[in-house]
């Protein structure tokens, strides 16, 4: 089982996203939003900091697996 990288910034969480679809729709500061239409439209916002809080990584993951309806593990097999 693959770990949640420790090192993420947010743009680099930003590319490993567009795997599932998503894309930049609106920068704000220092904040990224992203949007896809992959099941449903679902929109998600980055900070962008380096390196993500571990905590943040976390809730983003756990936010997008329940969109796609699977585990946060598998999410993360499928984007890392």
């Amino acid at each position: 089982m693959k770990k949640i990288p420790r090192d993420l910034t947010g743009r680099d969480l930003a590319k490993h996203l567009k795997k599932l679809g998503y894309q930049i729709t609106r920068q704000a500061g220092s904040h990224t939003r992203l949007t896809t239409e992959n099941k449903g439209v679902h929109h998600i916002t980055i900070p962008d900091h380096s390196p993500l809080r571990i905590g943040t990584l976390s809730n983003i993951l756990k936010d997008v697996a329940l969109h796609f309806e699977v585990t946060k593990e598998e999410l993360i097999e499928q984007i890392f």
